[in-house]
């Protein structure tokens, strides 16, 4: 239901809640939110470090339209190269 004290519907409350101007991270461990500059043809995750590629579907209205390959690719390969190193290490004990 909607708040009871304001006597707001439910699409009026969550309306406060919009965060236009601002996308998601892609990468499923990270999720953060992430706010590109107006016109950027490209945006970074401070979390993670994922890097993708925007489209502007009208002024300040940012849709994400991919990874970034090359970047995307080498973050994949450091991740897999520690997790291998520590598997490693594990099976050394």
């Amino acid at each position: 239901m909607g708040n009871e004290k304001e006597r707001l519907s439910t699409a009026e409350s969550l309306r406060k809640t919009r965060t236009y101007g601002q996308v998601r991270c892609h990468n499923p461990s990270c999720m953060g939110r992430l706010q590109p500059e107006r016109g950027a043809n490209k945006v970074k995750c401070p979390v993670c470090g994922s890097e993708f590629r925007v489209a502007w579907v009208k002024d300040g209205f940012p849709r994400i339209r991919g990874p970034v390959w090359d970047v995307n690719q080498k973050l994949a390969e450091e991740a897999l190269a520690r997790k291998m190193k520590e598997d490693k290490k594990d099976a050394t004990k």
